[in-house]
């Protein structure tokens, strides 16, 4: 039976976890006041993660009661209930869900830890959605030694966090992501804006302070660069971070953010500055945590007009994500710069790395990043073999129309991205916008119309005129020598021996007639027959041939493959930037971090 305190809310759950061994947390719901024939539903996706994933899947033992007696529940589709109930009775629903995916997107639980979103243990109340909403989590004795932490306002709540919390409605508590366990814990101040950063799963050698102070670094500047010395819109702000074995992704909330990350990754004690500044993997860290940070702001408030109100039943479709996530995706590496924690020469290698990953990309010539937006529901989140031949990112193509812009903008002389954003932040109140916004605002602070840029660098297919504006600030494009596989138009995996991921359109080994799943054996060149481990070997055993047979498994069969091999030297879709104008180059990235001083 619901609690006293049960009585005071329109919609509560209750959450156990204490099944820790059998993956499943125990979900009692109760409504207060339910409609007569109360319909109820779990969403079939997260905002902030495009793809329709199904989370009823893992619901199980669905009851209703009313009154102490069983009442008929009818499944009407695959993610909604009819509870056969009379109104003016407080309903009350038990389930199960079963969590067992350690990502950001659902539920997790085991004897270390617990987490959870609530599109993926909350059932919606139908025509109830704009209620408050409770959040009660038990504390089972035999987690006494966890903690909880979690973005919603607690009500009442004992020292570790396990208790009762609040949401506005349903689309904040759907917002508010739940973690649990033994976690390390620190806080911090930004711009006088309370922080908490939680890790879970580090090693003992993790180095708290040294992410903690980078965090801070990071989220000032955010700050500053959307508001200036004015406070952000909202009161504190959580970090959770899950450190496994090999892993890597964010999920972004209004206030909060669910990070996933290498273990091997964290800094550690004992490190010197320069070690760290050398470790990629903490490089690539503090990108995400700036990624996320970002979009408190820039998808979690400035949003698409069509995600005004999230449709939890369906596919939510937009041609923004470009802007969303590739404007996100050009700022996170920038911020980086701008708070210190890269030099220039660091922020031109993650640039670097943006524009070859498109430029070894067939598919853009194929789709625009608009078109990739709004394709991402059925493309990007369900990558295959042909992927890279017929689609784009809207995360790296839209970081570079980022750069473009901001470039374009730099050189005219009268405006700069940043000032963009911030504009764009006024006129829609940090609400919902449409590209028509974006337009407006750029004739208003450029003084020009910008419909034929965004024509060509979004909704074409066209090359970007990277090399152009570049220059224009006294960076080069210089071309570079392709690795073996962007030479011969593969992406392998090699784990004692190489198979074939993808055949890259217009490559030498599409004309060959390789195929993905292919299993690359051993080469015929110049007479003599050589068994194959890495590509790098091709070039041991092809020595100066022009033509080898590469000889293949495929469904347990042998191929032999005549292989025209490329001939090495420069190549278009590879590239390195040089500075060949210092004082050019200052002015456009040191004028940025001016601007934040």
């Amino acid at each position: 039976m619901p609690s006293a305190a049960t009585a005071t809310a329109a919609i509560h759950y209750r959450i156990d976890p204490a099944q820790t061994h059998a993956r499943l947390y125990q979900v009692t719901l109760t409504v207060a006041a339910p409609a007569a024939g109360q319909e109820l539903s779990l969403p079939v996706w997260i905002a902030g993660s495009y793809l329709v994933r199904e989370f009823s899947k893992n619901l199980q033992s669905l009851r209703a009661s009313q009154g102490g007696h069983a009442i008929p529940l009818t499944q009407l589709d695959k993610h909604r209930w009819l509870a056969q109930c009379q109104s003016g009775t407080p309903l009350v629903l038990t389930y199960e869900v079963a969590a067992y995916d350690n990502s950001v997107r659902t539920a997790w639980l085991d004897g270390a830890r617990g987490f959870f979103n609530a599109t993926s243990l909350c059932l919606r109340v139908l025509g109830q959605e704009d209620e408050a909403h409770v959040l009660e989590v038990l504390q089972p004795p035999a987690l006494a030694h966890w903690s909880l932490a979690t973005g919603l306002a607690p009500e009442q709540v004992n020292a570790a966090g396990f208790g009762r919390y609040r949401a506005r409605d349903y689309d904040e508590l759907a917002d508010c992501p739940v973690e649990m366990g033994a976690f390390w814990s620190a806080s911090f101040s930004a711009c006088g804006v309370p922080h908490r950063f939680i890790v879970a799963g580090a090693a003992p050698s993790f180095d708290g302070a040294r992410l903690v102070r980078d965090a801070q670094r990071i989220c000032e500047e955010a700050i500053r660069f959307w508001h200036g010395e004015e406070r952000p819109p909202f009161d504190g702000y959580l970090f959770m971070l899950n450190a496994v074995h090999d892993g890597y992704g964010g999920l972004e909330h209004r206030n909060s953010t669910a990070l996933i990350c290498a273990r091997r990754d964290l800094p550690r004690l004992g490190q010197s500055d320069k070690e760290i500044q050398a470790s990629e993997g903490y490089t690539t860290l503090l990108g995400l945590i700036s990624h996320e940070y970002f979009h408190t702001w820039n998808v979690k408030r400035l949003r698409p007009a069509e995600f005004a109100r999230y449709d939890y039943a369906r596919e939510n479709y937009t041609e923004l994500l470009w802007f969303f996530e590739g404007f996100t995706s050009y700022y996170d590496d920038l911020l980086l710069r701008r708070a210190g924690l890269l030099d220039h020469a660091g922020y031109l290698k993650l640039l670097t790395k943006t524009i070859n990953q498109v430029l070894q990309t067939p598919g853009r010539r194929v789709q625009s990043v608009a078109q990739a937006s709004f394709d991402a529901w059925v493309k990007y989140y369900r990558q295959d073999e042909n992927t890279p031949n017929a689609t784009v990112s809207y995360y790296t193509k839209g970081a570079l129309v980022a750069l473009c812009l901001d470039l374009a903008l730099r050189r005219d002389g009268r405006t700069q991205l940043d000032e963009v954003m911030r504009a764009l932040w006024q006129r829609c109140d940090g609400g919902p916008m449409a590209e028509a916004d974006l337009l407006a605002v750029l004739q208003q602070l450029s003084g020009r119309d910008w419909a034929g840029e965004i024509a060509q660098w979004v909704h074409g297919t066209e090359e970007l005129p990277l090399a152009e504006l570049l220059g224009a600030h006294g960076i080069t494009l210089q071309a570079e020598p392709a690795q073996t596989a962007q030479r011969l138009g593969l992406r392998v995996a090699e784990n004692g021996g190489i198979q074939v991921k993808t055949v890259l359109h217009g490559g030498a080994a599409e004309a060959a007639g390789f195929m993905a799943g292919d299993e690359w054996l051993a080469l015929e060149a110049q007479g003599q027959a050589w068994r194959l481990h890495r590509l790098d070997e091709l070039a041991l055993y092809a020595g100066g041939a022009t033509e080898v047979t590469a000889i293949v498994a495929r469904d347990r069969r042998l191929l032999r493959l005549p292989l025209a091999l490329p001939a090495a030297g420069p190549s278009a879709d590879t590239v390195r930037l040089d500075v060949q104008d210092a004082a050019a180059a200052q002015r456009w990235l040191g004028a940025a971090q001016a601007a934040t001083a």
